[in-house]
Formats: structure tokens, sequence, C-alpha cells
């Protein structure tokens, strides 16, 4: 948190902080009632304050920050020099003179992660047992099963989420997610933007007790998976596993059929998802078809029928899914529905690629009679 009531300082503040890896600015203020209303709530590392602050003292504000949070650590940033001695009653880790030295703020950034990291290893670890719960197929919804649902405070902290959901555990760069969620946006308006969203994703995981899952380092960012349970990302390790069905087995493919209630990220129109939604579309196509054939040749035509039915309401125009779907009405003998859904497949496919789809030789015959 930087508090400074020159707009200036605050900028240039902001930039180097920017530049610095691991570094997050929460927030800024031109006005001590307003970070003191602030951390009536909210808790940061370091504080970085003006000494005076318009017509009012810096030195009484860190106090009152200080009693409020006692590990807080208050570096001094001003062009007074004369108040050094009176600054360094209240205790402060660096007391700097403007202009401020990139290299003496990255100095004072070390020293603080140093003694961060030093407390983190002396407490006992504590690993939360809740674990998030993301549907992902057709739409975006996260909960926890010890907190409900997770509010996110912005669309863009619920974008990086998806975004690093995305990555199934491995880190994305910087660079990356700028290039991806601010491309039109000034690259040092995006750092900082960032920044705050990702102290927006921390925030709202805070009440599920997983606040720990989102990483970065080095200039990258990471969800750590073990607490995470993702939608796509078990369905694609269930079409991977090849599990050869039979009457007790082929009830997992139902229910994940089931569970395959939309595309990736479906109604978000987050571009950098395409690609991912594309390739998932296709696999979960395979896998529906493959269970279709399974159904038919074992008899089970309802649940056949209701297969097919959802794989030719993705795609209109899907000679395979529609083959199915007339087979299945074949071997159901529901003559009705057979001939009605081939002639309306059969207008439409005429109608989109000007002419007439290819049907498996034993639909057509049957359908002739």
């Amino acid at each position: 948190m930087i508090i400074d009531d020159e707009p200036a300082m605050l900028t240039i503040m902001q930039r180097l902080l920017y530049k610095i890896d691991g570094v997050e600015v929460v927030t800024s203020f031109q006005h001590i009632k307003d970070a003191l209303l602030f951390t009536q709530k909210e808790m940061v590392d370091i504080a970085f304050i003006d000494i005076m602050i318009a017509d009012e003292s810096g030195l009484d504000l860190a106090r009152q920050l200080r009693a409020r949070q006692a590990d807080l650590e208050i570096v001094f940033v001003t062009s007074h020099r004369e108040y050094a001695v009176d600054a360094f009653a209240t205790y402060p880790l660096d007391y700097m003179v403007k202009p401020v030295s990139p290299k003496r703020l990255t100095q004072t950034v070390e020293r603080v992660k140093a003694k961060k990291r030093k407390a983190d290893s002396e407490k006992p670890v504590k690993m939360s047992s809740n674990r998030l719960i993301v549907k992902a197929l057709g739409g975006f919804e996260v909960s926890s099963l010890e907190a409900g649902e997770v509010k996110f405070i912005s669309k863009k902290s619920q974008e990086l989420f998806a975004l690093l959901l995305l990555q199934r555990g491995r880190a994305v760069s910087k660079d990356r997610v700028i290039d991806e969620m601010f491309y039109d946006m000034p690259l040092e308006n995006a750092g900082g933007y960032l920044n705050t969203i990702v102290y927006q994703l921390r925030k709202v995981l805070q009440p599920h007790g997983l606040k720990s899952i989102i990483r970065s380092f080095d200039e990258q960012y990471m969800v750590e998976m073990d607490q995470v349970e993702v939608d796509f990302i078990s369905f694609e390790s269930y079409i991977k596993s090849k599990e050869e069905w039979n009457e007790n087995t082929v009830k997992t493919a139902i229910e994940w059929d089931a569970r395959f209630a939309g595309d990736l990220y479906e109604s978000k129109a987050y571009t950098w998802a395409v690609l991912e939604q594309e390739a998932l579309a296709l696999r979960y196509h395979d896998f529906a078809v493959r269970l279709v054939r399974w159904l038919l040749e074992y008899n089970q035509l309802t649940q056949a029928i209701l297969v097919a039915r959802k794989l030719v309401s993705r795609n209109e125009l899907d000679v395979e899914g529609n083959t199915l779907l007339l087979q299945a009405y074949r071997l159901a003998k529901d003559d009705t529905s057979f001939h009605k859904h081939y002639q309306q497949f059969s207008k439409l496919y005429h109608e989109e690629m000007g002419s007439f789809p290819l049907i498996e030789q034993e639909v057509m015959k049957f359908y002739k009679k």
C-alpha cells in the first residue's frame, strides 16, 4: 500500500514496484482517512508512507496502522530528512529520501521477503482440508465443499483463474497473461492491474482456506491443483484411461456424458480459450460417438437416442451424429421419429451445404421402405 499526497509520486512508486518480482501493489491513497478505512478490513505486508500527507502526519498514520496490524512493515518515503529521528520511533523497516533509488527500493522489498520467509518457515504447516469444485463445462462455476460459491470481485479476477486452470498446474508467465488478458492496455497499466486482480483472486479464496493455491514466482503464476477438482480435466483423464465398457462400467460413461453440459467456459468471451474449446469439443464428439455405438450394440436404445440427440443438438450438420440417431430410431422401430428427423436433416443439410447428406446405406434402405 502506498500513501502519498502527490499523484506523480504514487505513479512513480507503482512503476518502480511493478518491476520488482513478487510485489503486488494492492492500493494507493492520497488521504490518510482513506488508508485507515481500507485497513479496517484489509491487511497488507508493506505500507510506503510519506512523512507529510497534505497537512497531516504520516508518523501518526504509521502508529495507527501498526496498532491495527503489529507485523506491518513501515517504509517512510519523504523529502523531509529532518523527520528521520522522529520516524524511527515507530520502528520502520526503512526511511527513503525522494527521489527513490530503484536499487534501494528492491533491497528493502527483499528484506521484507526474507523476514516473511523466515516467519513462514517457523509456523506449523496447516493444509486446508477444503477443496474447490470447478464446473467449466457449459459455463464457469467455482465453489468449495465447506464455504459454498466463490464470489469473484471482478470479471478479470474470474478470467485470470480460468486462464490459470487451463494450464493444468503448469506455470504461465506474466507476459503471456498480459498478452492474453490486457492486450488493449498500456504495458505499465496492465502490470499494475494484474497485481490487483491477483490480490483480488487470493482475497476471494481466503474464506475457503485456499488463498495459498495461487502462487507467483519469477514473474510466473500458477494454481496448485492438489485441492482443486476441475470437470474438464477429470473428463480428459477419464477418456484417456480408455476404460473397457460393460454393463457396470458404462454407467460412468453415461454420467460423464451428462456432466458434459456444454463447451468449455461456454458463454464466456475468452478468446484465449478458443483452441482449447475446439479440442475438447472434438474429444467429447469422439467419446459420444463411441458411447452411442456401444449402446446400440447392446440394445440400450433409449439411452442411445438421448446421447445421439445431444450430439445432433451440438452440431445439426454432423453427419455421423445424425446417422447414429437415425439408426437408433430404426432399431427402436420408431418410424415416425425416423422419417421426421431424416426429412429435417436432409432439408437443412441441402440448404446449408448445397447437397444431400451421405447417410449409411442401411439407414437409407429403411427410409425408402
